[in-house]
């Protein structure tokens, strides 16, 4: 049967009443390939058997459909439910952070500072979830935190951590994901759609988190010759860690001292002579997953690496457990608890770290600071 091409409303117009082999003798084509634009046209909410000729919104793809029919089986009324093309909408995000960075300042590049630097140390800073924006009530939780004090604490811990670090010629930091504490203006979670407990609007939450981020890097470039930065995908911003990474990325592109990890992926990694790193935040794979994920991942650096670590986030707390090939360590956070935290008895102490990893011999050192070594002290 010789193919032939036909629009959409063609292929409709043949399904309408229709079999799928009969459509596909008036259309010329395969069954196969009437089955295939069948498919297709109902992702977008056209199905003419159902009485559904419009096609759903753009960015939303075709959900549950109730259908009701006559006694002799014909279509009298439906209703249909569209759900978010998540496919789409990342699209759109995308194309968005693109169109804001023309906007964006551009900062310049900048002389190294006079340090003897060190090429065979690389000083990290993975920074565990930050939740900038978050609302924390002392009355309630024991502890207060909002965004004037996120900023402060935040950007005064990596100030003193850069302070005490060696001057390595590389630096990499890592925020392990849920920088920002919501990801929509209805301050809910993505996934369950849990209220969250907001300080404020999120443009304001937008603003604060990339203040805090860049001081992060400008600490970071006064001790180190290069700073290589990683915003890892948490369960609280999904779509917030790509348009901060995007945004970073534009901000520093004349700056060839800095650059930026723009990968969507839900692993990342970074690499440091016979070092590997794997960063995930620790809500979609466990941590016994982890050795496999990265021997599958970068099995070429697998083989050329002797010491290898993950360090995810998420928990909130520190852990430390060595599987085979590899060493997986969470970390803890500097944020104070939310209502739901305290409500639910968490109550891991709050830090920052410094790792220090050698070329050869993986981890040689690490500091650590806390909140109550910062407070007072200015952003």
């Amino acid at each position: 049967m010789a193919a032939r091409k036909h629009d959409d409303d063609t292929i409709i117009a043949a399904l309408t009443g229709r079999t799928v082999t009969a459509a596909a003798e008036i259309l010329g084509l395969h069954p196969r390939r009437v089955a295939a634009h069948k498919a297709r046209l109902a992702k977008v909410g056209i199905a003419p058997e159902h009485g559904l000729t419009v096609q759903a919104p753009e960015a939303f793809a075709m959900g549950k459909v109730t259908v009701q029919r006559n006694e002799k089986g014909e279509v009298t009324n439906t209703w249909a439910r569209y759900s978010p093309d998540a496919e789409r909408q990342l699209q759109f995000m995308q194309e968005a952070v693109k169109a804001m960075l023309g906007e964006l300042p551009v900062l310049p590049a900048r002389a190294t500072e006079p340090h003897s630097l060190n090429n065979r140390l690389m000083a990290c800073y993975p920074i565990g979830d930050l939740h900038v924006g978050m609302l924390s009530w002392p009355e309630e939780t024991g502890e207060d935190w909002n965004l004037e004090i996120a900023e402060r604490v935040q950007c005064g811990a990596m100030a003193r951590l850069v302070e005490h670090s060696p001057p390595c010629e590389k630096a990499t930091i890592i925020n392990l994901g849920d920088w920002f504490h919501a990801d929509n203006m209805e301050g809910q979670t993505s996934r369950s759609k849990h209220s969250l407990d907001m300080d404020g609007r999120y443009a304001k939450m937008v603003g604060v988190g990339i203040k805090i981020m860049l001081q992060c890097i400008e600490s970071a470039l006064t001790k180190h010759g290069k700073v290589h930065v990683i915003n890892v995908i948490g369960n609280h911003d999904d779509t917030g860690a790509m348009w901060l990474s995007h945004s970073l990325a534009g901000m520093y592109r004349n700056e060839p001292r800095v650059t930026v990890d723009t990968s969507p992926a839900g692993f990342m990694y970074f690499r440091h002579g016979k070092v590997l790193v794997g960063c995930h935040h620790g809500h979609s794979c466990k941590a016994d997953r982890l050795a496999g994920v990265m021997a599958a991942d970068r099995a070429e650096d697998w083989g050329q690496t002797t010491h290898r670590y993950w360090w995810i986030g998420h928990v909130h707390h520190q852990s430390l457990k060595d599987y085979p090939g590899v060493t997986v360590e969470s970390f803890r956070t500097l944020a104070a608890k939310d209502a739901y935290a305290s409500w639910g008895g968490y109550r891991a102490p709050r830090d920052m770290k410094c790792i220090v990893l050698d070329e050869q011999y993986g981890e040689v050192a690490r500091h650590t600071v806390n909140p109550d070594m910062v407070k007072g002290e200015a952003a």
